[in-house]
């Protein structure tokens, strides 16, 4: 940051250079997923219902950092298409436990392709060694924002 409250110099910002970061690679993985009908959120749900079986409408959302309305509207789609199935009624509460299909698995299956590629060629320029690097310093940074007195 710069001194005397001129502002942020944002060619020396991290947290700038990071923001940047983040929007290409978000650019590269939509360039990546439009052919196979999909968008970063799509593809998110599916990963995460791939890792997480069950996981209902509000806890997709947060995983996908997106509203729950607009999670709903994508499973709505996603279950036309056949991608998850969810049941017509809570098993115990309100939530709705969303399962992936075959066909969900198989569309994840082209999309994890497509993502993995984005995130070789953004790696592609460092070292075996800088990547853990940079791995667990983004994960240092988050854990220190989360650590912030909220206030």
């Amino acid at each position: 940051m710069s001194q005397g409250g001129a502002g942020v110099d944002l060619e020396a910002s991290v947290g700038y250079a990071l923001k940047e970061a983040s929007s290409a690679l978000r650019a590269a993985m939509e360039e990546v997923l439009r052919p196979l009908g999909m968008n970063v959120t799509h593809y998110s749900c599916l990963e995460l219902l791939a890792q997480r079986p069950g996981l209902s409408n509000s806890e997709l959302a947060r995983g996908a950092f997106v509203t729950r309305q607009t999670m709903n509207v994508l499973l709505q789609a996603l279950e036309r298409d056949g991608s998850v199935t969810r049941p017509t009624a809570a098993p115990v509460g309100r939530a709705l436990p969303t399962q992936l299909t075959d066909h969900g698995r198989q569309q994840l299956e082209k999309a994890t392709a497509a993502v993995r590629s984005v995130e070789l060629r953004m790696l592609g320029g460092l070292t075996p060694t800088e990547q853990t690097t940079v791995f667990r310093v983004l994960q240092q940074m988050t854990q220190s924002l989360r650590d912030l007195p909220q206030g």
